[in-house]
């Protein structure tokens, strides 16, 4: 089946989406073994969450890059995720879905949540022909992913050390085989109406 431009692909269930984030092992690791982010991660700055495992691993280099040495696959209410794509923001223009450039920049200014679509990768993390999401919280989403939304917080670091290993050794399959089973998220016209660029 031919993959749609944009879609959410994600591990998820029917109350709940798994989404990642790669930090300092400072934070990361408190937050896994406690199931909630520590005193020292501030809220009030723009996170950004990855429902995409492979796109992940593209930012954070399979976890090796500096500062985001700790993969989490963070596991929220889809009621908490739904809300933050009804609440969001392009975070780019686009002509014919913005009234003009302006009002966008209204709307950005004012949404607790901002969207990009990015290439989804492969295993090697070349980008592929179509694009997945990108959803950043700040403000309001930011404070309600991080006191009411989660459900768990696991540490996957080793999992992604792991498929990366494979890959290296060319063992492709076997790398596949351990991959997050994502699957399009059932989000509707209403969720992404507006996010459809």
């Amino acid at each position: 089946m031919e993959e749609p431009l944009r879609r959410i692909r994600a591990l998820h269930t029917a109350s709940t989406i798994t989404v990642y984030q790669a930090y300092r092992p400072e934070i990361g690791g408190p937050a896994a073994r406690k199931g909630r982010f520590p005193a020292t991660w501030k809220p009030g700055r723009m996170t950004w969450i990855k429902p995409s495992f492979l796109w992940m691993m593209y930012r954070s280099g399979w976890g090796t890059k500096e500062g985001q040495e700790t993969v989490l696959a963070v596991e929220i209410t889809r009621d908490g995720f739904d809300w933050a794509l009804r609440n969001a923001c392009l975070s780019h223009y686009v002509r014919g879905l913005h009234p003009d450039r302006a009002a966008w920049q209204r709307d950005l200014k004012r949404a607790p949540t901002r969207v990009q679509w990015d290439p989804e990768r492969d295993l090697h993390l070349r980008p592929l022909p179509y694009r997945s999401l990108q959803l950043g919280l700040s403000g309001e989403a930011s404070a309600r992913y991080a006191d009411e939304w989660i459900a768990s917080i696991s540490d996957v670091t080793p999992l992604a050390h792991e498929i990366h290993a494979l890959v290296k050794d060319g063992e492709v399959d076997a790398a596949s085989r351990l991959l997050p089973r994502e699957q399009g998220y059932p989000a509707g016209d209403e969720l992404l109406a507006h996010l459809s660029s």
